[in-house]
């Protein structure tokens, strides 16, 4: 078996961005960058005001005789006389000869006179032109999922249309004959399957494209089909059939299309069986049929593999401090992932282990806001102790 860390450097040196496309930019948020993008204007492009006011010259003391009025969007033309004055408003562009504005709070104003007690600064409530930035400075590098801000801060640069990298798709196949579908009959033996549906849920909250294939039985002829599906997909990922038993057939099945194997067993718990490999430019991640081995390996090594594809660097989940609400035991030779609630405690954040951390309880994980993280052959911690956690909230898990 290989470490964690391994299997994810392993799982992503063979992944490459996916090609890039032309996106409108109200299409445009959460996509990652694949071009840095320029401001193709200057912002602001002329003094502007910061504030309802007046604008006036420093170079004579008051009281103004007021010469004009410029709303925001309407320019006064003339030049500021020393003694004159020109009503303002938020945005209205600075006349010439002008070099300060005084706050309309400020002034009293008696027919076309303009009088203020306060000391006049020069430049003050004036937004200088390219205070924000200017034409050609990048604001935003390749390689950048955008956010709200960014997509904000794109618009008032003058771009309709941003480059970024096209949504990778991602084929989950689901195996077993136990299989079936949500609102499908449920045949003896049968089971619900939620992989399917919830991986495809991870995969839009990570920026790819889910491609959910039909469940495929434990048939190597049956999953060999069904993977040939996956043509035209950046990844497949397919869910069982990873083990060692006797119907864990996928390997098997997918050797006749020319699978190559990399490895098939990881050092951890939940989701010892997983398996990675490529078929033919294809790249593969089998994860295990347990519901919360998937999740897990899924937010361990899928996520960043569709982050590598969406042009990010694709790093490990984020951890954090916390501290434990419960003991535990000591750790085995596998790195453990703990299903807890978090809780508060004066700004302390509590992490508490579920008693039960059976791979087959989904509710658990769907109750569950973190996972404590164990390294091979950690001691026994007593509660209170420091540990590090993965917080689920955070990760789109």
């Amino acid at each position: 078996m290989i470490s964690v860390d391994e299997a994810r450097a392993r799982v992503l040196a063979g992944l490459r961005p996916v090609a890039a496309e032309i996106v409108p930019l109200a299409q445009a948020w959460s996509r990652v960058t694949a071009a840095p993008i320029a401001a193709r204007l200057t912002q602001p492009p002329h003094d502007v005001s910061a504030m309802d006011g007046y604008a006036v010259s420093t170079a004579a003391p008051g009281p103004y005789r007021l010469v004009g009025y410029a709303p925001a969007g309407h320019p006064w033309e003339g030049v500021v006389q020393p003694g004159q004055a020109v009503r303002l408003f938020t945005g209205s562009v600075v006349p010439d000869g002008a070099d300060a504005v005084i706050i309309q709070e400020d002034v009293t104003v008696g027919g076309e006179i303009v009088v203020t007690a306060e000391t006049i600064r020069s430049r003050q409530h004036i937004r200088a032109r390219g205070q924000d930035f200017a034409e050609g400075q990048v604001l935003v590098p390749a390689g950048r999922r955008l956010t709200a801000r960014d997509v904000g801060l794109v618009a008032a640069a003058n771009h309709p249309w941003v480059t970024v990298h096209r949504r990778p798709r991602i084929a989950i196949l689901a195996t077993g004959d136990e299989i079936v579908l949500p609102g499908e009959a449920i045949p003896p033996g049968g089971i619900v399957s939620s992989n399917s549906h919830a991986l495809s849920a991870l995969v839009r909250s990570a920026g790819g494209l889910p491609v959910l294939l039909p469940v495929a039985a434990d048939d190597t002829d049956v999953i060999a089909r069904a993977a040939d599906a996956a043509a035209g997909c950046d990844l497949l990922v397919t869910t069982g059939g990873a083990s060692v038993g006797d119907h864990d057939l996928v390997a098997k099945a997918l050797g006749g299309r020319g699978l190559e194997l990399d490895f098939w067993k990881i050092a951890m718990r939940p989701g010892k069986p997983l398996m990675h490999g490529h078929l033919g430019d294809l790249p593969l991640l089998g994860l295990p049929g347990n519901p919360v081995s998937a999740l897990v390996c899924a937010l361990l090594f899928l996520r960043p593999a569709i982050e590598v594809l969406s042009g990010l660097p694709g790093a490990a989940a984020a951890t954090t401090r916390a501290t434990l609400g419960s003991p535990l035991l000591a750790n085995d030779r596998r790195t453990d992932h703990l299903r807890a609630t978090l809780s508060d405690a004066s700004g302390e954040l509590i992490a508490t282990a579920f008693p039960s951390q059976d791979s087959g309880q989904m509710r658990l994980l769907a109750s569950a806001d973190a996972l404590i993280l164990r390294a091979p052959h950690a001691p026994a911690l007593p509660a209170g102790a420091a540990v590090d956690i993965i917080r689920l909230d955070q990760q789109g898990l």
